[in-house]
């Protein structure tokens, strides 16, 4: 005999009905930003990766004037959560990309399209000042921390930044100045920096106007670098190209 749900029962139904429904929808938006990588042949990137997503995915504006810090670190950590499933790529389509420092993670592609340029905040409140790397103990500019670095990873596996030729652009003038004023409280920031991570690549790419170092491989292994063109002016301080670190190296030097 057909009986009718009571009260209690019927919002049990309509409850359940409704998280299916949110699990659901949340499903749809994950996998319409994160996608099997099949946009663009991915041996350009030096390394197969199974899952892409494009920066724009999350928010990210290329008008050269929007801040995209918060949507380079919302992609990379959802592009995180496929370290274990063939890894992740992260594409930065035409446009320029105002940031702040973000932090990557472990087999994982940046890739720039060549008319894409990564552009450096130069609001300091988008970069969080570190301590010292401990073989150094200070900074190039002051005995305290240091700006962290544009593109920053630690304690990763298998990282690869690379792209057609596009532009990480450091806007180092307004660094620059303040060092040459004396009015830095801490260390310059670098444009890439890798500590204690191993399988490394970076190539393709050009840098520019970094505020200090641009390439700043330490503490790690089995790191290439390779297809860089780096631009500054001849007046610019410390731009030094590649500088590897580790153990025993003085920052201070």
């Amino acid at each position: 005999m057909w009986r009718t749900p009571g009260r209690k029962q019927a919002f049990g139904n309509i409850v359940l009905l409704g998280i299916l429904m949110v699990l659901i929808n949340t499903n749809d938006v994950a996998s319409r930003k994160v996608r099997v990588l099949d946009s663009f042949d991915d041996s350009a990137a030096g390394c197969s990766r199974k899952y892409s997503a494009s920066l724009a995915d999350f928010g990210g504006v290329g008008d050269g004037v929007t801040s995209n810090t918060k949507a380079f670190q919302a992609a990379i950590d959802n592009l995180s959560l496929y370290a274990s499933y063939g890894g992740s790529l992260l594409f930065v389509p035409p446009g320029k990309w105002l940031t702040g420092s973000f932090n990557l993670t472990s087999h994982f592609t940046l890739y720039l399209h060549k008319d894409a340029t990564i552009l450096a905040s130069q609001d300091e409140s988008e970069w969080a000042v570190i301590d010292p790397l401990p073989s150094y103990g200070r900074g190039r500019d002051a005995d305290g921390g240091r700006y962290i670095s544009l593109i920053f990873g630690t304690n990763l596996t298998d990282v690869v930044i690379t792209g057609d030729n596009g532009t990480v652009d450091g806007q180092g003038v307004t660094w620059w100045d303040k060092f040459h004023k004396g009015e830095l409280k801490y260390t310059r920031p670098y444009l890439i920096e890798i500590r204690y991570s191993q399988g490394v690549q970076i190539s393709n790419l050009t840098l520019m106007n970094s505020p200090s170092w641009n390439v700043h491989p330490v503490y790690s292994s089995n790191v290439v670098v390779q297809g860089i063109t780096i631009l500054a002016p001849v007046t610019s301080p410390n731009t030094d190209g590649i500088n590897p670190g580790g153990k025993g190296d003085d920052e201070s030097r």
